[in-house]
């Protein structure tokens, strides 16, 4: 797992286990909620934009491949 900062929650570019799947795990501070979430890669590039979210997890995608 590589961590992506962003405002304070943690986001996590993840593997899962058991079926190799790649994802975004955001683990919000407990005043955002706590509750943590799971996102699919193309759905955040889209959330994000063109900020610096999107290029730090396309920077991570280049280490893994």
């Amino acid at each position: 797992m590589e961590q992506i900062p962003r405002g304070g929650d943690r986001w996590l570019l993840a593997r899962g286990p058991d079926t190799g799947r790649v994802f975004v795990r955001h683990e919000p501070n407990l005043p955002s909620g706590g509750q943590v979430s799971d996102i699919e890669i193309g759905a955040f590039l889209i959330a994000s934009g063109s900020g610096p979210e999107n290029e730090e997890l396309l920077r991570l995608i280049g280490k893994l491949v």
